[in-house]
């Protein structure tokens, strides 16, 4: 039995990194069924065992996706104590996760937003999972007295549409052509939206 389960569990992988490139190639509409059961090396019948329909496919690889970079985030996170160093091992380990993997950036930022409401709503997920951990680093920092106080919040999603448009911005230009070159810009910029909020508070 534990030899099927882990067959079956191979199979699944198989055809789920053989969709993230056909559908990141194709787009999620163009995308078919056929192209990602050869590419996998499995007949249709079997695709649709593991998945019913393209769409079951899609946001199972929208789910594994998702979950594979929070859980990278959270270890990046875990190995600090002081607030903003959390936030910012954070930025890197998203920017690192995206700049080695560009069909993955591409499916979450990129293909997920033109396939339907169903994966928009997922993204959105994604979105808060991630803006609610940053935004945790804020309150600890404000607490530490290490910034003034802000609506944390508001600030962490800020902080994710940013990395959001450099991420995109590399995509579609190739520019910089490593996505971790953003890195030191992008941090001054985030850290003086919450350590600067305290000088516009001030006036």
């Amino acid at each position: 039995m534990a030899i099927i389960q882990e067959r079956s569990r191979t199979r699944r992988q198989r055809l789920l990194d053989s969709a993230l490139e056909v559908f990141t190639r194709y787009g999620y509409n163009d995308a078919a069924i056929d192209e990602i059961a050869r590419a996998s090396e499995t007949s249709k019948g079997g695709l649709y065992f593991h998945f019913p329909s393209k769409q079951a496919l899609f946001l199972a690889l929208l789910d594994d996706a998702s979950e594979a970079l929070l859980r990278r985030v959270e270890s990046a996170m875990a190995s600090e104590a002081d607030p903003l160093e959390r936030g910012d091992a954070a930025l890197r380990e998203v920017l690192h996760a995206f700049g080695s993997h560009r069909l993955l950036a591409r499916l979450l930022l990129v293909e997920a937003l033109g396939a339907g409401k169903e994966f928009t709503t997922k993204l959105n997920d994604l979105h808060a999972a991630f803006a609610a951990l940053i935004a945790d680093c804020l309150d600890d920092a404000v607490v530490a007295g290490q910034i003034p106080p802000l609506d944390a919040r508001l600030a962490a999603h800020a902080w994710y549409g940013a990395v959001n448009q450099v991420v995109l911005r590399w995509l579609m230009t190739g520019e910089p052509q490593q996505l971790e070159e953003t890195y030191p810009a992008l941090r001054s910029l985030l850290l003086f939206g919450v350590t600067g909020a305290g000088d516009e508070q001030r006036r």
